[in-house]
């Protein structure tokens, strides 16, 4: 097989990968609401990126879903608002592009599950930051934080030790 057939067999595989995760991503408020279960509560938007980084490992296509996931699912189901799913657009391209810095400069993410669960977290900490900031400043709610930090924290830990364990090398 030629390396043309090659890049675009891949092209397919990531086009397709992509349009499944952004669907299931659009699909968790209907899901939520039939099953009367809080699912937006997991971050769902974060659990979808990660599997993408982790089934296509290409970091322009992780930017490329930290874009799309917000502004699909506020297009498509109305959910987020805009200004949450600018909050949230900014919290998943923090956590790519610190996730990039950490893996690409500091061979953090290489080295063993350890580095990569750290970089993981040390990632979702600053989008966390990211998004919290512009929270406070764009929507200013009078709670900042609708979602119980334990909630935050076990799912943060949870999506971590997946990655690291499942991420190829």
């Amino acid at each position: 097989m030629n390396t043309t057939a090659v890049k675009t067999q891949s092209l397919w595989r990531t086009a397709l990968i992509d349009v499944v995760l952004i669907t299931v991503a659009c699909l968790v408020p209907t899901l939520s609401h039939l099953a009367a279960v809080p699912l937006y509560q997991l971050n769902p938007m974060l659990i979808v990126l990660m599997t993408g980084m982790l089934l296509v490992n290409d970091r322009r296509n992780a930017f490329l879903l930290a874009v799309l996931l917000p502004l699909v699912s506020m297009l498509a189901v109305g959910m987020p608002t805009p200004a949450k799913a600018l909050c949230m657009g900014a919290e998943l391209l923090t956590l790519v592009s610190v996730f990039t810095l950490m893996q690409s400069r500091w061979g953090f993410a290489s080295a063993s599950v350890a580095g990569r669960f750290t970089a993981v977290v040390a990632a979702m900490l600053c989008g966390k930051m990211v998004y919290y900031a512009l929270k406070a400043v764009i929507i200013a709610p009078a709670v900042l934080i609708s979602t119980p930090w334990t909630i935050q924290l076990l799912v943060m830990i949870g999506v971590a030790l997946l990655f690291a364990l499942l991420q190829r090398k």
